[in-house]
């Protein structure tokens, strides 16, 4: 066909796509942005109008604050929030870093564990200040999920003298050819509650000093921490449990090694009552640590012995023994050294074949420890990685179950105290761990909480807002030395006021009489059983004879145990399969 000259309908549109312009919405995301920009506008019309109204200053300020966070908003390269929603995506970061108050204060419920709940940390606080801790109205527990635990009481309860109730570590009848230097000659008589281990530097001086005050005054053991014994755990004389790490801080030698010299100076110390190693805490087994040059002031490098504003290295494990035949005899030597004193170990329960072959060296050497602390995995008071905090270290159930079974099986149960810590907060929870083997219990955030601590899980920023775990001079003046030395004081005596009703109760004479015959647990909704029947109970030289009748832990990694190595044997014919919960 001949062109007419008209266009065609596809030049047509072609036209009218060319001709017409994009015009591209304006992002309502940007609104909040562009009203600032807008009241910037508008304000400084009204000053350059009216430069005497103060109220337009003020706006022109505010306004200019907020548009120049909307431009530097646009250009800013982190965060992708904020340059897709300039000024109003600071919003979001606000919400997030006040939901954990927001989430306490408002929303969770008393008896939502995070870790710990509304109703445990009231509980604190409430005998530590002194106040009144019934509780109207009945339990606000389910007593009929699974789960639910209580003891049993007795008909006929017992009327105890008073709640001092302890313990003696060291001393007990060793074989006849023993070295007399390697035996405990200054047994400690201890408190069933004690505080646990936290290091000068994780927590503030004004914290160390009122724990240690506490302790004083209530005639309870306060554990050093891997940081060693600073000026401040003198100066009230408070009984000292010296941990000593990886790092052999107040008895190293400038290298990092173990310096005998300098730990007989301070083990030598009346004020320090026991001796601790330790091998893994449970927050973070094996994982090491480092405190960072410009966190190592003065005091903590005159306590750790190391020099000031130089790296503070702890290492994941010991460079003065390698083996547990070797760990043994570091033990015995300690004790030498200390003059005699109780010295043990503390360690969170990782593979049993290990423990095992600590247990095997006992049993080669002759050489026991005084004492052994176990420590949950879900201790923990400072910072760790999530993983290890998360998913590393046996629970503190598992781990003392297996401690005390295996002490059991070979005859050593009556040579070793037992103590352990995760997360015990009351009287019922002593009682329980008791119950599983334990002779005595230690917490470290319950007496954290008497000081003050609300839970606000900065610890490892230096912004603690009540001072307890910060090197801030002035934060930390916020936390009144005597005042919370008689709520560390307060805490631990009606704790164990109440530990003392619950032996009368039971009709017993001393908590170390609690067995798991005495807790009931509840599986079902129908069906209760003792908690002597859930958890298994090795019988006294058990482990000495054929394993063949014994749970599955011991029969597949006990042969794997040796006092040599804490390395396996050999993982034989079906694999490192068995689990190590003491189940029935």
């Amino acid at each position: 066909m001949a062109s007419s000259g008209q266009p065609s309908m596809m030049q047509q549109a072609s036209v009218d796509t060319i001709s017409m312009p994009t015009i591209i919405p304006f992002p309502a995301r940007y609104s909040a942005f562009a009203l600032c920009v807008a009241g910037l506008v508008a304000c400084l019309a009204f000053v350059l109008v009216s430069p005497h109204l103060w109220l337009a200053w003020v706006g022109l300020v505010v306004f200019a604050v907020l548009s120049g966070t909307g431009v530097h908003d646009l250009r800013q390269a982190r965060h992708a929030i904020l340059r897709n929603y300039p000024v109003i995506g600071h919003l979001r970061f606000l919400l997030e870093f006040i939901r954990p108050e927001m989430r306490q204060y408002f929303i969770e419920s008393d008896s939502e564990a995070a870790p710990f709940s509304r109703a445990q940390r009231s509980l604190v606080y409430q005998r530590a200040k002194g106040d009144p801790d019934n509780r109207p109205f009945g339990t606000q527990l389910n007593v009929t999920i699974a789960g639910y635990e209580w003891i049993n009481h007795s008909m006929q309860p017992t009327k105890l003298a008073n709640h001092d109730f302890r313990i003696v570590i060291g001393g007990t009848p060793q074989p006849a050819d023993a070295n007399p230097a390697q035996v405990c000659t200054q047994p400690y008589s201890a408190s069933v509650f004690n505080i646990s281990a936290m290091s000068f530097g994780a927590l503030s001086a004004n914290a160390i000093l009122a724990l240690n005050q506490g302790a004083k005054m209530g005639g309870f053991a306060h554990d050093t921490g891997e940081g060693s014994i600073s000026q401040h755990h003198r100066v009230h004389g408070g009984d000292l449990i010296w941990e000593i790490g990886s790092g052999y801080f107040g008895c190293r030698n400038d290298d990092g090694s173990f310096s005998p010299e300098r730990f007989t100076a301070n083990a030598r110390d009346p004020q320090v009552k026991m001796i601790e190693i330790k091998l893994s805490q449970g927050a973070k087994p094996g994982h090491g640590g480092v405190l960072p040059a410009p966190k190592v002031t003065p005091e903590i490098a005159a306590a750790r012995g190391v020099p000031v504003g130089v790296d503070c290295i702890s290492p994941s494990s010991h460079s003065a023994f390698s083996t547990p035949t070797e760990m043994m005899h570091f033990v015995a030597r300690l004790r030498e050294l200390s003059g005699g004193k109780p010295t043990g170990f503390k360690f969170c329960l990782g593979h049993p074949w290990e423990w095992f072959g600590i247990v095997k060296a006992m049993q080669a050497t002759g050489i026991t420890p005084d004492f052994i602390v176990v420590d949950g995995a879900e201790g923990g008071t400072g910072a760790a990685p999530v993983e290890f905090s998360d998913h590393v270290g046996a629970p503190l159930q598992e781990g003392l179950l297996l401690v005390h079974n295996t002490l059991v099986g070979v005859n050593l149960r009556h040579r070793i105290k037992i103590g352990c810590a995760a997360k015990v907060i009351t009287a019922f929870d002593v009682a329980r761990m008791m119950a599983l083997g334990a002779d005595w219990c230690n917490a470290a955030r319950g007496f954290m909480m008497a000081l003050g601590c609300i839970q606000a899980q900065s610890c490892h920023t230096g912004h603690c807002p009540t001072g307890v775990t910060t090197q801030d001079p002035l934060r930390q003046q916020a936390l009144v030395v005597p005042t919370k030395a008689d709520r560390v004081r307060n805490f631990h005596r009606s704790t164990l006021h109440a530990l003392q009703e619950l032996v009368q109760a039971a009709g017993l004479d001393h908590p170390q009489q609690i067995t798991a015959h005495h807790i009931v647990r509840r599986i079902s909704d129908t069906e209760v059983r003792l908690l002597s029947n859930l958890v298994m109970q090795v019988q006294p030289g058990a482990l000495l004879g054929p394993l063949d009748e014994q749970h599955n832990v011991f029969r597949t990694y006990w042969p794997l145990a040796s006092a040599e190595s804490f390395q396996p044997v050999t993982q034989g014919p079906q694999g490192l399969v068995a689990g190590f919960a003491l189940a029935a």
